[in-house]
């Protein structure tokens, strides 16, 4: 059902599709990948319908295998690396029924003592279609695991658009890393995977490889700002930097479309469990955004956003799935509506109640990267007796300053550009990174 795919990448023959550790795969290279991992799936016994977890760093033995993967029509869990009891947990809630590895000593396979016959699991296989399972990066609760119809997910690239060369920024376990994948695999682009995702390695990756389009997140962008890593590469062939997976400080933003004047800026918007929409920024230095496209529609209700998409999940395989009667599924992002265009606040979960007061963070994190000395700031709400919650603000600092000078100074700058009951009651320094392993800040309520 989906040999089209693989068809297609066969027209573009020779074209560079993987360059991975200074390596470069062409298509053609990349298929006789695929075959030789058919033929191990044959091996191993992975069947049509199985639930398979692919555990490994993205590159070209992962592509690979997920191709192979796709065309054998199995159920598949790409996973990164984890802690032990974080992966014992996926595989349990997956019911994962074969596993296969992919590290420096090569590749393994193992069979657990699962049947994996959860409802979603028997839709896939009734329909004989390949599936895929990805979990949420539970920064604020238990990860859910969506259940999708692949099928579905590859036949939103059915046009061939002039190829670009991308970095593979995130990684296969996130909807984004798997978009980035088959988006660039199906128009003959170069996917070129990153030896490291800090600044400088990055920067020197689009130097070296000539990436034209960076997938990323709103974090790392600031990171990107911070360590002034772009004034020492050359970054001249950078055409798109595309963000998305939490709200952008518009302050980021604003640094970023002064840094990189050349590169056009496109926020994203995307879930695990409705796949990536088509957006189309206000302006570079803009949040406000157009959602829609083939496939795509979306209502705004009591200020919160619900999507409706071809390409939906089948459902939760942990949780129940908020879609209504028509099919919209409620994201609990909440945003702002101005004609055509919307403006992603921040996920209702997260928003802090002060007194009856809505708070969003990242209004307040903005205000907080308006002061020279913060690199990065991470808000969220704090238990109080008396408010029912207060505003807390964890900074990272850009120089050496005592914690309580720290706290004096951004209750003064906040005071003079927010209301009250937004301005930090707890000011903490931690010089710790804020983010999760997928550059997304973590945010804890207490």
């Amino acid at each position: 059902m989906n040999a089209w795919f693989l068809e297609r990448m066969h027209d573009f023959g020779d074209a560079e599709a993987i360059v991975h550790d200074g390596r470069v795969v062409s298509y053609a290279e990349l298929l006789d990948l695929a075959v030789e991992w058919q033929d191990y799936l044959d091996l191993k016994g992975v069947r049509a319908g199985q639930v398979v977890a692919l555990e490994s760093v993205s590159g070209v033995a992962a592509c690979a295998g997920l191709l192979a993967l796709i065309a054998r029509g199995a159920i598949s869990v790409p996973l990164a690396p984890l802690s032990a009891a974080k992966r014992a947990e996926f595989h349990e809630i997956a019911q994962v029924e074969a596993v296969i590895t992919l590290d420096a000593h090569g590749r393994s396979h193992h069979d657990t003592d699962r049947r994996a016959d959860h409802e979603l699991y028997r839709r896939l296989r009734d329909d004989g279609v390949p599936g895929l399972v990805l979990f949420s990066s539970g920064t604020t609760g238990r990860s859910k695991a969506s259940v999708l119809d692949l099928s579905k997910v590859l036949a939103k690239y059915g046009e061939v658009h002039r190829p670009k060369r991308t970095a593979g920024f995130l990684n296969l376990d996130h909807i984004g890393g798997i978009n980035t994948v088959l988006h660039t695999l199906s128009r003959g682009g170069t996917l070129v995977t990153l030896a490291a995702r800090t600044p400088d390695a990055v920067c020197a990756a689009i130097a070296a490889h000539r990436i034209e389009i960076l997938p990323t997140t709103p974090t790392f962008l600031n990171m990107l700002l911070i360590s002034g890593a772009c004034g020492r590469h050359d970054v001249s062939s950078l055409q798109l930097i595309t963000y998305g997976t939490e709200p952008m400080p518009l302050g980021v933003l604003k640094r970023l479309d002064e840094a990189l004047p050349g590169v056009r800026l496109k926020q994203t918007y995307g879930l695990s469990e409705l796949g990536i929409m088509s957006t189309k920024s206000r302006a570079n230095d803009s949040l406000w955004m157009k959602l829609g496209g083939d496939g795509f529609d979306y209502r705004v209700r009591d200020g919160v956003l619900w999507v409706r998409s071809d390409m939906a999940m089948l459902g939760y395989l942990n949780a129940p799935a908020p879609f209504d009667d028509e099919g919209y599924f409620n994201t609990q992002d909440a945003v702002e509506v101005d004609g055509e265009y919307v403006r992603i606040l921040g996920r209702k979960s997260e928003i802090i109640n002060v007194g009856g007061e809505k708070v969003y963070p990242v209004e307040v994190e903005n205000v907080l990267l308006e002061l020279p000395f913060v690199g990065d700031a991470t808000v969220s709400g704090r238990h109080s007796h008396v408010t029912g919650q207060v505003v807390s603000a964890l900074v990272k600092l850009t120089e050496p300053i005592d914690p309580r000078e720290v706290a004096r100074r951004v209750r003064a700058h906040c005071a003079g550009r927010l209301e009250p009951y937004k301005v930090p009651l707890v000011v903490e320094v931690s010089q710790d990174d804020q983010h999760s392993d997928r550059f997304k800040k973590i945010r804890s309520a207490s």
